[in-house]
């Protein structure tokens, strides 16, 4: 019976491991699971800051913002300000844009609506994807970033079912058992 035991708990461990570098796998190689998360857009932030390239996000993260005002009066200041500090030639934090993008955002603002940055919000997302994102992924705290995620969504459960499988009349317990993770 001890041997049972013993060869029971190193497939509980290799059941883990294979578990963890599935989600892990899951979670890796994602710009959006970066964004979707406040700890990764704040580690993805400091990476690009490093890069000088913070602009990016920040442009992003407000055009993500803007769409979450309904107010005409809330989208013309808004809109206003996105165009100011991240659109306007010469602007504190201008992104990089081509000129027709730049232009039709510049006619946008007269009467701006929910999608008045959608040409140049996909843009930067796709600039930071193909650009910044590949050099982030080598970074320590992009490693950091996905084993903390990791870790949340394997420590919730304290416990977890396995099946192990052989002749139930080998087993004095029901064949589905539940073990301590720790």
């Amino acid at each position: 019976m001890y041997g049972f035991l013993k060869k029971s708990q190193t497939a509980l461990k290799d059941t883990r491991k294979i578990q963890e570098t599935y989600e892990a796998s899951l979670l890796e190689a994602s710009l959006e699971t970066v964004l979707s998360k406040k700890s990764g857009r704040r580690v993805f932030w400091e990476f690009l800051r490093l890069e000088f390239c913070e602009e990016n996000l920040e442009f992003w993260l407000a055009c993500k913002e803007y769409q979450s005002f309904y107010s005409l009066e809330e989208q013309k200041r808004i809109a206003a300000s996105i165009y100011e500090e991240f659109i306007r030639d010469g602007s504190p934090k201008q992104v990089n844009l081509d000129s027709c993008t730049r232009e039709a955002i510049r006619k946008s603002l007269e009467q701006p609506g929910p999608s008045c940055f959608a040409v140049a919000e996909k843009k930067i997302y796709i600039l930071m994807e193909n650009c910044s994102f590949p050099r982030f992924i080598e970074t320590e705290s992009y490693k950091l970033f996905i084993n903390s995620i990791s870790n949340q969504r394997g420590l919730k459960k304290n416990r977890m079912a396995v099946r192990i499988k052989g002749p139930v009349e080998d087993f004095r317990v029901n064949p589905l058992l539940l073990v301590s993770k720790d």
